[in-house]
């Protein structure tokens, strides 16, 4: 069994190589990296985490989430959509009714609080024609 040295894996790690890319034809140097393994590890973990969230952020905040099973479908949410202007009508209806059952209550009871109009209405006198 090898023995497992902290030193040496760090030194792996932090080993430096130099990738170039050349072109075929005239053996150019494209472009030139250095790198570590560790280098290589940092960036392929990033890559996967903004990947993962992005992915995660794309499923919930879309309408991409109700393909997923299980999560509901689009009938389901329309309809919801529906009940839910459907009970604040009904709910509304009967804040009329109960505002008008509690007037009538109280015009019943003679404790209206409707002012009477006081102003008079001149209303011309009909001739009568006799025959």
């Amino acid at each position: 069994m090898a023995k497992f040295d902290a030193n040496s894996t760090l030194k792996r790690l932090q080993n430096r190589y130099r990738l170039v890319v050349m072109n075929d034809d005239t053996y150019e140097e494209v472009v030139t990296f250095k790198l570590s393994r560790l280098s290589v590890y940092v960036f392929l973990s990033t890559v996967f985490v903004l990947l993962t969230g992005l992915t995660v952020a794309l499923i919930v905040f879309t309408p991409l989430k109700l393909y997923i099973p299980g999560y509901g479908d689009f009938n389901n949410t329309t309809e919801l959509r529906e009940l839910k202007i459907r009970t604040d009508s009904l709910e509304q209806e009967m804040r009329y009714r109960d505002q008008y059952f509690q007037s009538l209550r109280n015009v019943l009871e003679g404790s209206s609080s409707v002012k009477t109009d006081t102003t008079l209405l001149k209303i011309p006198k009909t001739e009568k024609i006799d025959d």
